[in-house]
């Protein structure tokens, strides 16, 4: 029940816990963390959890996913940590952000929620053919209930909870299933057939950038960092249901509309930093970055998966109970889509330290939480 003159005690407590945390008055965040919270929109790269109780196939929920992750196979598309669980280390947070699906109560939202889903895009209709997934707009519409809740725990203060929300930094990391469970599956979706490359980035961006100022205006995010994509057409599943481009090892054609749409992508954030004066959007680039990894020493296998995937590739996840490579941390992908742990890392690392400054632009996610 609502209190509208006193502060009964679980409120007090939880006023409390929550300035403590987020140092809201002084500055200060619990044990050293940047910033006092983490909030996390994306697909199966991010995702670490969300997809478990849905009726999808895409989940990863079952070995050997999370072999080498301390609780197992929890859903992350991977042998061990995300991008995004490693960038909440470097944050200072000290324990991974929770799914929202696991949130249900509300208990254990102060410090972020992860609300990526395998499978999902930006547009609704993205990833449909393999079942339920949580689109973008669905993804806001679950940060609106954990904003809610925010706000009722601190007793309808609107105000508080919006210094609080200013304060977080925000990850977006879509579009990857807009173009390998979308625009290039053609015989299941008609884009391809509506936009050329040009246009369909176009028209994901602009998409994109109303999600961002939704995001920005309602919900009060003001330290945004977007992901932009990897070399999907380097990906061992498309290369395998694809075919590689003559003279290359990837398919040509999928990169270059990746590039067009990572484009967009930065023109988005200059177009956002000029208008939302109040507020830093950062551009990560992941298709350089990883693109990088291909070339790193310990990444000896860059162009297969460490787990055993079916139909010779041409599927994406992982076998389940197969055993997989040893040598996982040489490997760049963990399945035939998804990076290893240790390609996450290469890329966290230099998401959150730029070592070029086409790492991030126009400052890294480092600089971005000393704002």
């Amino acid at each position: 029940m609502k209190e509208s003159y006193y502060c009964n005690p679980a409120i007090c407590c939880f006023l409390f816990i929550l300035f403590s945390v987020s140092g809201s008055v002084h500055g200060r965040h619990d044990r050293g963390q940047l910033v006092p919270c983490f909030f996390i929109f994306g697909a199966s790269s991010f995702d670490n959890g969300n997809n478990n109780a849905l009726p999808t196939l895409a989940k990863a929920n079952y070995p050997p996913y999370g072999i080498d992750f301390p609780a197992g196979p929890t859903g992350r598309f991977s042998n061990g940590r995300s991008i995004v669980d490693i960038i909440s280390e470097f944050l200072g947070f000290d324990d991974y952000i929770p799914s929202f699906a696991s949130t249900v109560g509300g208990e254990n939202i102060l410090k972020g929620v992860n609300y990526a889903s395998g499978g999902s895009g930006i547009r609704a209709e993205t990833g449909q053919h393999a079942g339920a997934r949580i689109s973008m707009d669905g993804q806001l519409r679950n940060h609106q209930i954990t904003v809610l809740r925010l706000i009722n725990r601190l007793g309808q203060n609107e105000s508080a909870a919006k210094e609080y929300l200013n304060k977080c930094i925000y990850a977006a990391g879509l579009g990857t299933n807009d173009y390998v469970s979308n625009y290039f599956l053609p015989s299941l979706y008609p884009t391809s057939r509506i936009y050329t490359p040009e246009q369909y980035a176009l028209v994901l961006a602009q998409q994109y950038s109303q999600q961002l100022k939704t995001l920005y205006t309602n919900y009060g995010a003001r330290k945004v960092a977007l992901f932009g994509l990897a070399q999907l057409g380097c990906a061992p599943s498309v290369v395998a249901s694809k075919g590689a481009t003559n003279g290359s090892a990837c398919v040509d054609y999928i990169n270059d509309a990746v590039q067009i749409f990572n484009n967009r992508l930065k023109e988005l954030v200059d177009e956002l930093n000029r208008n939302l004066t109040d507020a830093k959007f950062i551009y990560v680039n992941v298709y350089e970055i990883a693109s990088e990894a291909t070339s790193y020493p310990s990444f000896k296998v860059i162009d297969a998966p460490c787990c055993p995937v079916a139909s010779n590739n041409t599927l994406i996840l992982c076998t389940i109970n197969q055993t997989p490579c040893p040598n996982r941390d040489e490997y760049l992908y963990w399945d035939a889509l998804h990076l290893s742990e240790a390609t996450n890392m290469f890329i966290a690392n230099r998401s959150y330290n730029a070592q070029s400054p086409t790492h991030t632009c126009p400052i890294d996610i480092s600089d971005l939480a000393k704002l």
